[in-house]
């Protein structure tokens, strides 16, 4: 049967049934994809992967909360799947048992790919029958990777190989290295467009402070890669607010230190030698400061025009002589 003929078959008989909380409709997006949800055992840190041939798969998949869990929801997505999963988690009921609810409950069952981890390290994941193959999962201590409309069985297995080869990494890091092996076995058959990377903690936090890490590709040739890179920038930035962290506690050593790793990971980035300059001079260290604006204002006018701006507001607090020193470098 042509494809197309195949899947207006299958949205017409699953239509005609009610399904748990969400009927499924032409409108509902598809995700026919790989993905990964992963507990790090040092640090409680829970999160959830994912890439796909679809635009925005993160905006669909992705489910996350911190002191709660993770859900990756796929295939012929139920996007009730994700709040309500996190629901049940955060009301005391185990992935495993969450997974179970949801999934019985479904009468689209056959159709869903799906993947709930709790702040426990409890794991479940199922795979309908009906699912586009290459379609499986596994599931490991702490983790479960699985995929779907797959170019061949080798996906899988080397998502757990990856994840459990790359216990030195940081968890996010280690999540996008499960992602990269996917498609380097040879990942969606349909080929790449969207990624996503969401990491949370293991206590519950303000819903402004939720996610450690929430990072998506929408639309990319390489969404994998540019969600490395993405990744970089995040880890650049952590320590640049961590740097103006330590300036609040008075420990401008600790304060470089952190500026000058962020740098490092972005060399090019002026805006964080621009501030780091700030800082200098706000905390007396003029001479220093004086080469990077230079460098900065070279680079960019705009910096310049800033700094004349920054008094007013206090945010540059030096002696009117050494204000003109810098704006005139």
């Amino acid at each position: 049967m042509h494809y197309k003929n195949y899947l207006s078959l299958l949205i017409g008989i699953v239509l005609t049934s009610t399904l748990f909380a969400q009927n499924f409709k032409s409108t509902e997006p598809f995700a026919h994809t790989f993905s990964i949800v992963a507990r790090d055992t040092a640090t409680g840190e829970m999160a959830v992967g994912v890439q796909s041939h679809w635009f925005a798969v993160g905006t669909s998949v992705c489910w996350a909360k911190s002191g709660v869990g993770v859900v990756a929801t796929q295939s012929f997505i139920n996007p009730a799947f994700g709040p309500e999963g996190l629901g049940l988690m955060e009301n005391g009921v185990t992935a495993k048992e969450a997974l179970n609810q949801l999934i019985e409950a479904d009468k689209g069952r056959d159709f869903r790919q799906l993947a709930l981890l709790d702040n426990q390290g409890s794991v479940s994941s199922y795979t309908g029958a009906k699912c586009v193959q290459s379609a499986y999962h596994i599931i490991g201590d702490n983790f479960a990777v699985q995929a779907n409309m797959m170019l061949n069985d080798k996906i899988v297995p080397a998502m757990e190989k990856a994840f459990l080869e790359n216990t030195r990494l940081p968890l996010a890091e280690r999540v996008v290295e499960v992602l990269k092996a996917a498609q380097k076995a040879g990942g969606d058959i349909r080929g790449k467009q969207s990624a996503a990377l969401l990491v949370v903690g293991s206590e519950k936090t303000t819903e402004w402070q939720d996610k450690k890490v929430d990072l998506r590709v929408d639309d990319n040739i390489d969404p994998l890669s540019e969600l490395s890179r993405l990744l970089v920038v995040h880890r650049a930035y952590d320590h640049m607010n961590k740097g103006d962290l330590a300036v609040e506690h008075g420990d401008m050593e600790l304060a470089l230190k952190e500026y000058a790793t962020a740098e490092e990971m972005q060399p090019e980035n002026i805006e964080m030698k621009y501030w780091k300059a700030v800082t200098m001079a706000n905390n007396g260290l003029i001479e220093q400061a004086l080469p990077i604006f230079k460098i900065v204002f070279e680079k960019d006018a705009h910096w310049r025009e800033m700094t004349k701006r920054l008094p007013a507001s206090g945010l540059l607090t030096v002696t009117k002589s050494d204000f003109e020193r810098i704006v005139t470098r």
